[in-house]
């Protein structure tokens, strides 16, 4: 079978969702889902290491691809997300060559890079030889980096370009504020997905955003979105819980 990092970079679509609720159980209720992957969004969510470790755990233990959005791109941030379980991160804010070269170098193995350690679980606790743990790492790892600013979208090529980038995430909403819009769907923020993407493409990087629904699909595809992240557990949860109870309402209204 495949890897997750392959089937991404094979352009393969693959849906996912953001995780808000730092609650294990979530993950072994959504890797009964359809969905290929599910983000812990640590960045806008409470996951501290511990609850964000006993999701990792969970997810492991079930075979199934588990990404974690950092709160910054730090090496000590990227190497308790790997270490822990997480197939790869995404880390926001990057807006230059230099911070995707540190996130890259943060995340691989060798001199001034992540620091080795066989006893993770990541690595199977000391039961693997070196030499398999660092093929895993090759194999497996991922490090997507988020494109939200300006700044990053002029610099997109170059960010595609750099050797350990394996994807481009571009966030509409914070390109929105700033960009001084109040709607993810203006054709300046557009634009610059446009522009991202073909940044991505240029580069055989994959390219991937947030999407709302699946009504968003059509466009998201034609600008070449492969992954989505779309909306979060929050989301689904107020999506049935509506449903549910608004035709459980018009049911009661027909008898009336």
């Amino acid at each position: 079978m495949p890897t997750f990092k392959q089937r991404m970079a094979s352009g393969e679509i693959l849906t996912g969702t953001f995780l808000k609720t730092p609650a294990h159980e979530m993950i072994e209720v959504l890797a009964k889902s359809k969905l290929d992957f599910v983000c812990l969004d640590a960045e806008h969510a409470p996951f501290d290491r511990a609850r964000m470790d006993i999701c990792l755990a969970m997810a492991r233990a079930l075979d199934f691809p588990v990404l974690v959005r950092l709160p910054v791109g730090t090496p000590v941030e990227v190497l308790k997300a790997l270490d822990s379980g997480a197939v790869g991160v995404v880390v926001p804010h990057v807006d230059s060559v230099d911070k995707a070269e540190a996130i890259a170098r943060a995340a691989r193995f060798g001199e001034g890079g992540r620091g080795y350690a066989g006893s993770t679980r990541w690595a199977g606790f000391a039961t693997r030889p070196m030499k398999d743990v660092l093929q895993q790492s090759t194999d497996e790892t991922i490090v997507i980096a988020q494109i939200e600013e300006p700044a990053g979208v002029t610099a997109a090529s170059a960010i595609a370009s750099v050797d350990g980038i394996d994807g481009l995430f571009v966030g509409p909403a914070d390109l929105a504020v700033c960009y001084g819009k109040t709607d993810m769907s203006d054709p300046m923020v557009m634009d610059a997905m446009r522009d991202t993407g073909a940044a991505a493409q240029a580069a055989g990087k994959a390219f991937m955003t947030f999407a709302a629904n699946a009504d968003a699909a059509p466009a998201l595809l034609d600008m070449g979105v492969t992954m989505f992240f779309v909306a979060s557990e929050h989301a689904f949860m107020l999506r049935g819980a509506n449903a549910e109870a608004e035709a459980f309402q018009a049911a009661g209204a027909d008898r009336a």
